[in-house]
């Protein structure tokens, strides 16, 4: 395990090559972090990477290849040792492949690929997956970024709101007690773009924001000021803090895929929001994050 820094005149980050997390991002001229410092007392990591799957599985197992395999929340990505492959001043790349430890578990081979690269002021999340294999390769990948919120010393969060480059309303999926979704729909009015972090605001757990209803959400101050924002191209994404814990970090997650629904019965191939890549296909996606003050 080894920790990298990144850095330009604006900012720098560090990258951790266990889970190939991305553990800080500070302003280099007033040295605020923006990242959670990781306190088990109310979530123990900072950014991990999602993968093969999003969320949580129906009675914590899937189905594939006629066999039923067992499958903790999110996938193993996050909990292994990836090898650095390349760093240059403003970029740096990891790579984790698939291997005996992964195909007992998870029977398909993939080149799992994470890259950081330092913008102006932030950076941009970059996500491969290869398929060096000679079938399917059925995948889920997400991103949990968790930052600071309250930002600044003497406030509370629920001083703070968070934008969204949507109007009039959103919805999010219900998850229940399983941490599996449900029909059930959640309706959250936005004022110009406004939602208000309120005491309860995730009791339900995520909120979970299906079919594109938002490419780019801030956190912001009291005044409405946005101190960062996360812009995407994922088709849903969740944004969670613990529920009943008043934690003060907030996460923004990009998601190409979910946690089962409820009723689910279908095999891996066939769960909600999941990617199918062919035999030596390569995937690509990228989210980015920019602080503002």
């Amino acid at each position: 395990m080894a920790v990298y820094e990144l850095k330009n005149e604006k900012v720098s980050i560090l990258v951790n090559s266990h889970g190939a997390e991305l553990k800080s991002l500070k302003r280099i001229s007033t040295g605020t972090e923006y990242m959670w410092k990781a306190d088990p007392q109310f979530w123990g990591r900072t950014s991990p990477v999602l993968f093969p799957f999003v969320g949580s599985l129906k009675e914590k197992e899937y189905k594939t290849k006629g066999e039923v395999y067992p499958m903790s929340q999110h996938g193993f990505a996050r909990d292994m040792e990836f090898e650095l492959i390349s760093q240059t001043e403003n970029e740096i790349w990891f790579e984790l492949k698939s291997g005996e430890e992964t195909l007992k578990k998870y029977p398909y081979e993939f080149i799992l690929k994470l890259g950081y690269k330092l913008l102006d002021e932030g950076v941009e999340v970059l996500w491969q997956v290869e398929n060096p294999g000679q079938e399917d390769l059925p995948f889920s990948i997400g991103g949990h970024p968790a930052f600071n919120c309250p930002i600044e010393e003497g406030k509370k969060q629920t001083d703070y709101q968070i934008y969204l480059d949507a109007r009039g309303e959103i919805s999010s999926t219900r998850i229940g007690e399983k941490g599996l979704a449900t029909d059930q729909k959640d309706i959250y009015e936005l004022k110009e773009g406004y939602l208000s972090i309120t005491e309860n605001l995730f009791d339900q757990d995520a909120l979970v924001i299906e079919h594109d209803q938002a490419k780019e959400v801030s956190l912001c101050t009291a005044d409405k000021t946005p101190y960062l924002t996360v812009t995407m191209e994922a088709p849903l994404f969740g944004i969670w803090s613990p529920p009943h814990k008043n934690a003060p970090f907030i996460c923004i997650e990009p998601w190409y895929g979910r946690c089962d629904h409820e009723n689910f019965a279908g095999e891996l191939a066939d769960r909600e929001w999941g990617n199918i890549l062919v035999p030596g296909g390569v995937w690509k996606r990228a989210y980015q994050i920019r602080i503002q003050a």
